[in-house]
C-alpha cells in the first residue's frame, strides 16, 4: 500500500443504491489509494421521491462541499454520481465515470464542458450508455460488450469478474498514464 500524499486526493461518489466501498467503486478507490491518494468517500441516502430533473442539482449539492476544500482532486463516480461531472467541469478536475448517465442531458452537457481528462466505462447492454457518444467525448473509454448497468455479463460469473479486471486495469492505466503520470507527479 502506498503512503498517502498531502497533494493527492480522490473523491468517490456513489450511485443511487451503490455505496463508495462496493464493487467497482471499491476497486477504483483502491487504484487511487495505491497511488498515494487520500480517499474522500461520499455516502448518501438518495431520496426516493426526487423527480428526475432534480437529481443533477441534488448530486451537485452533495459533491461540491466535499470537493471545495481539496487541492485538485480526482473524481470517481458511479451512475447517479456521474451527475458530479458538472463539478468536475466547473473546476477542471480529472475523473473516472463508471456507467455514467450519458444519455441524460445534464450529464452529457457536463461531460461536453469538461476540460480535464476523464475515463468513461460502460456496457453495451446498459440503456444509460452510448458507446459512440462516449468515444466522441474522450479518447479514454472502456466499453464492456454485453455489460449491463452494473457491468455484469450474462452467463458464467467468471466472465463478469474478468470484466471487472478489465475495468480495474483501465482505471490504473488512466491514473498512471494521464492523471498522475508515473515519474511526473
Amino acid at each position: 500500500m502506498s503512503q498517502a500524499r498531502q497533494d493527492r486526493h480522490a473523491v468517490v461518489i456513489p450511485g443511487r443504491n451503490y455505496g463508495p466501498q462496493v464493487g467497482m467503486l471499491f476497486y477504483a478507490g483502491q487504484a487511487a489509494a495505491r497511488r498515494g491518494a487520500r480517499l474522500e468517500l461520499i455516502r448518501w441516502a438518495a431520496p426516493e421521491d426526487h423527480p428526475l430533473e432534480e437529481w443533477p442539482s441534488w448530486v451537485h449539492g452533495q459533491v461540491e462541499p466535499v470537493v471545495e476544500p481539496l487541492p485538485g482532486p480526482l473524481l470517481i463516480g458511479k451512475s447517479l454520481g456521474s451527475f458530479g461531472a458538472a463539478v468536475a467541469a466547473d473546476r477542471g478536475l480529472p475523473a473516472v465515470w463508471l456507467t455514467p448517465l450519458i444519455t441524460r442531458p445534464a450529464c452529457l452537457d457536463a461531460l461536453r464542458r469538461a476540460t480535464a481528462p476523464f475515463l468513461l466505462i460502460g456496457g453495451t447492454a446498459d440503456p444509460s450508455w452510448d458507446g459512440a457518444v462516449a468515444r466522441e467525448l474522450t479518447p479514454y473509454v472502456l466499453e464492456i460488450d454485453g455489460g449491463d448497468h452494473g457491468l455484469m455479463l450474462p452467463g458464467p460469473l467468471h466472465e463478469s469478474t474478468e470484466a471487472l479486471g478489465r475495468v480495474t486495469t483501465a482505471i490504473e492505466s488512466f491514473l498512471d498514464d494521464v492523471v498522475w503520470r508515473v515519474g511526473h507527479a
